[in-house]
């Protein structure tokens, strides 16, 4: 019979929902396992919490062991922390999942214990509830509802831009992000009115095609008022 007052062993891992829009499409990174666990399968990048670590230091860690990029490179947050006793078969395992957004991210390079690494499309890979390895699905639909939920009251969605963009660069990425088509008139005057959101540059571009487009960074601001609602 168990003690109810024994404490089983537990193991500490981090993994990261890495977004970015490439191809016209929200995509995550995923990596395919080499090694059992569920060996051959899609999973988020990710891995064992060191004894030296504190876990952002580990979120850091594993992004750039995945993707090649400093952490200042990306927006990154902590999502939340999973630990159903049987969400790995190895042993009773708690992990804590970090967001991680940023623009024009290279193509990934598998690391040591993965077998291949590439962007996927968000909605492929929710499109089927055991595309990823573990409870990896369920991780990465709460992390893809967190950028959506935080693109509505903050400006998040310039982690998502290059440094310096356009409205309809910016518009985009919301598109995107939301899985829904925006009105441009509306969208601009939106954004443009909002105080602290965007920053003008000085600078134009004729780069979205037509005329002269006015380019902006992000402000300083860190929340919306008001949100932009989907």
């Amino acid at each position: 019979m168990t003690d109810p007052d024994e404490h089983a062993p537990v193991a500490v891992t981090v993994d990261l929902v890495v977004l970015t829009v490439r191809d016209d499409q929200l995509q995550a990174l995923t990596i395919r396992r080499g090694e059992e666990p569920h060996r051959g399968r899609w999973a988020l990048p990710g891995g064992f919490l060191r004894p030296d670590e504190d876990l952002p230091d580990a979120a850091e860690r594993e992004l750039r062991e995945e993707t090649g990029l400093s952490a200042d490179r990306f927006h990154l947050e902590q999502l939340g922390s999973y630990g159903a006793p049987d969400r790995d078969p190895r042993m009773r395992t708690v992990t804590v999942a970090y967001i991680a957004l940023a623009a024009d991210l290279p193509t990934p390079t598998a690391g040591t214990d993965a077998a291949d690494a590439r962007w996927q499309p968000v909605s492929r890979l929710l499109g089927t509830d055991d595309a990823l390895a573990f409870d990896h699905s369920a991780i990465l639909a709460d992390g893809v509802e967190r950028a959506r939920a935080k693109l509505e009251y903050t400006p998040l969605a310039t982690a998502f831009c290059g440094e310096e963009f356009t409205v309809t660069e910016l518009r985009h990425v919301y598109e995107v992000v939301w899985g829904t088509s925006l009105d441009p008139r509306n969208f601009h005057r939106k954004v443009t009115g909002t105080a602290g959101f965007l920053e003008p540059t000085g600078a134009t571009t004729t780069r979205d095609g037509g005329r002269p487009a006015q380019l902006f960074r992000a402000g300083t601001t860190r929340h919306l008022h008001p949100p932009l609602l989907r």
